[in-house]
């Protein structure tokens, strides 16, 4: 910021003058409860154009302030009623950018110290002579045009930094639809070729999302789970339509090479530098491995099988065993319930399993939520929408 002195005494700030030749826009409060040294205070200043009011006491003082524009205020400190001290405490915390001047008759550290601390821009020893009264004027006016330039300044860079958190806020946001967006798509591409429907793993994911809960992991790794075990599936892309979509059992080497699929959607998904298409490859791997070693790919056990992987199996076959196919009918929830408890410990964590059994009021509410249509086409039905 450039200022220079003004053959008037005054500054140039900016392209602003903010005393000397126009120091008649500027307007002095002198308060005093002297009525000699108001006036000359006053007839001091007028001389050097500036525009002045007087008040006798603090409170006469505050009306003014709250009525009109004043640039600098002059307070002497002792005087009856309200003190100067505490007309400065007033004015500083009511109209901040009037810069404020205290005079006294008596030279007390103290006193000078307490002003400056309460945001007193100088301290005058009476009698105080023209020069001292000008100069005084002079470089609090200064110094407020500063202040005021720099806290319009603060706010501007405040509200700038606000607008651009609002957008970066907003493009994450954009992120995280767009990242729930390619993880549903990629669901849809492996249901669009098997006869499941998206309602299927809409619940599932829930039903995940409810097992992560009673895990007590945060809301945020909850809903990461959610999202990505969307894509336990996805690996079904890989596998021929021929054994996909086979109404009858499956061969042995059928079946082989159908289980393949956990592997097929490790392997989409695997090389993501994204978190969540990260759990979905552990997910898509291991969500029909078994707590007792004997599911596949890998025939992992126990704890060995990601968690993620453990509670998506618990969710998978649930709603697998609860839905209507084209090639079998839903189990009541007490049948379901019948065959995962037979499961614990060796299909499913038992620990996992009990966090699922014991909230199943949040099962049945996400069942009626996002149950099927009446009709179940398969491989018949309309493009993914």
């Amino acid at each position: 910021m450039h200022c220079s002195c003004l053959s008037g005494g005054g500054f140039f700030v900016e392209g602003e003058c903010i005393v000397g030749d126009q120091s008649s826009t500027y307007r002095i409060l002198i308060v005093d409860d002297e009525p000699d040294l108001r006036n000359i205070y006053k007839r001091f200043l007028e001389i050097e154009g500036y525009s002045c009011l007087t008040a006798g006491d603090g409170e006469e003082a505050m009306s003014i302030l709250g009525r009109m524009d004043i640039s600098l205020m002059i307070t002497d400190i002792n005087m009856p009623g309200m003190s100067g001290i505490d007309l400065l405490r007033e004015a500083v915390n009511q109209y901040p950018d009037v810069a404020v001047l205290m005079v006294s008759a008596i030279d007390d550290r103290k006193i000078a110290v307490q002003s400056l601390q309460l945001g007193a821009f100088s301290y005058m020893i009476k009698p105080v002579s023209r020069n001292e009264l000008v100069i005084n004027v002079v470089n609090g006016l200064r110094r407020r045009f500063l202040e005021i330039a720099h806290r319009r300044q603060s706010e501007k860079l405040e509200d700038l930094v606000q607008r651009r958190t609002r957008k970066l806020l907003e493009a994450k946001q954009e992120l995280v639809v767009a990242s729930e967006e390619t993880v549903l798509r990629l669901a849809k591409a492996a249901e669009f070729r098997d006869d499941e429907t998206a309602q299927h793993t809409l619940r599932m994911s829930h039903y995940c999302r409810i097992i992560a809960r009673g895990c007590g992991f945060d809301a945020k790794r909850c809903e990461l789970i959610r999202l990505a075990s969307q894509l336990h599936d996805v690996g079904k892309i890989g596998i021929p339509d021929a054994i996909l979509l086979k109404p009858g059992k499956l061969t042995a080497d059928e079946f082989t090479l159908m289980k393949e699929h956990a592997r097929f959607g490790f392997r989409i998904l695997s090389d993501s530098r994204a978190t969540l298409l990260q759990v979905g490859a552990l997910i898509a791997r291991g969500h029909h491995e078994k707590y007792d070693g004997s599911g596949y790919p890998d025939g992992v056990a126990g704890e060995d099988i990601p968690i993620e992987a453990r509670i998506a199996a618990i969710a998978d076959v649930f709603d697998a065993l609860t839905s209507k196919r084209v090639y079998k009918d839903a189990l009541p929830i007490t049948a379901a319930i019948d065959i995962l408890r037979k499961g614990r410990g060796q299909h499913f964590d038992p620990g996992l399993l009990d966090i699922f059994l014991a909230d199943m009021e949040a099962v049945n509410r996400i069942r009626k939520q996002f149950q099927d249509s009446g009709h179940q086409p398969g491989i018949k039905s309309v493009l993914p929408q």
